[in-house]
């Protein structure tokens, strides 16, 4: 069930993204230069796409596929290259509009914006959620995880900002800048407690824990989750 500290955190990403960073994320995913912080959160981002996408299966002919949180796209255009009938939405209008100018010709993908866990976007056979829950408590990421297992039939794959010493230590200096100059903020979760309500969650009944990895270079620090249905 979506909270309200969700509804809060998902419009500060909509007004962030909208208002202040789209020139930011058009330059960070693309190849054009960045300073070499960026540079080391484009690369760790490319990394943990090609882990989530190593997860799933390379002909997904056939297959109904949501990208959940999708940014300008690039996830959602490699499923798409693996035949999959891809249904990519982000909160941010700007992002969805990169990625539709980058999509290549003949490509089929249902860009949309909107919220991730409108049930009216249908069921999938597998989703993916890059990212896209790393600015939520662990309350929130377990609730949308439910909701979005009650429309996947196969696998979710998705990531979480978990809690370590030097993300925890950027968490809090993040905190010291003005509002207006930041972006919404990270949420560090404890990865053990995170399995714990998972394994609790009623509304997860049946699906059981995967495969897992963490990614972490330089500014970028993502651990990605599996969970499939049995």
């Amino acid at each position: 069930m979506v909270t309200a500290t969700y509804k809060h955190y998902s419009g500060q990403l909509e007004t962030y993204f909208d208002r202040t960073a789209r020139d930011a994320w058009v330059q960070l995913t693309s190849e054009a230069p960045v300073s070499k912080i960026r540079a080391t959160v484009r690369a760790g981002r490319e990394r943990m796409r090609s882990t989530l996408l190593d997860w799933l299966p390379v002909d997904l002919s056939g297959r109904r596929v949501l990208d959940a949180g999708c940014g300008t796209g690039a996830a959602a255009i490699e499923l798409a290259k693996r035949g999959a009938k891809v249904i990519a939405v982000d909160v941010s209008a700007s992002l969805i509009e990169i990625a539709r100018e980058r999509t290549p010709v003949g490509l089929q993908i249902d860009w949309r914006r909107g919220d991730m866990l409108d049930f009216a976007l249908g069921s999938f056979d597998h989703i993916l959620a890059m990212d896209s829950l790393i600015h939520y408590p662990t309350d929130d990421i377990v609730a949308a995880i439910a909701d979005l297992g009650e429309r996947a039939t196969r696998s979710m794959l998705f990531t979480v900002a978990p809690r370590t010493p030097a993300l925890t230590l950027m968490h809090n200096v993040g905190k010291l800048f003005p509002r207006s100059d930041r972006a919404p903020a990270i949420q560090p979760v404890p990865v053990k407690s995170l399995h714990r309500q998972i394994a609790e969650s009623r509304a997860l009944n049946g699906w059981h824990r995967g495969r897992e990895e963490t990614v972490s270079g330089g500014f970028y620090t993502s651990h990605a989750l599996e969970l499939v249905w049995q």
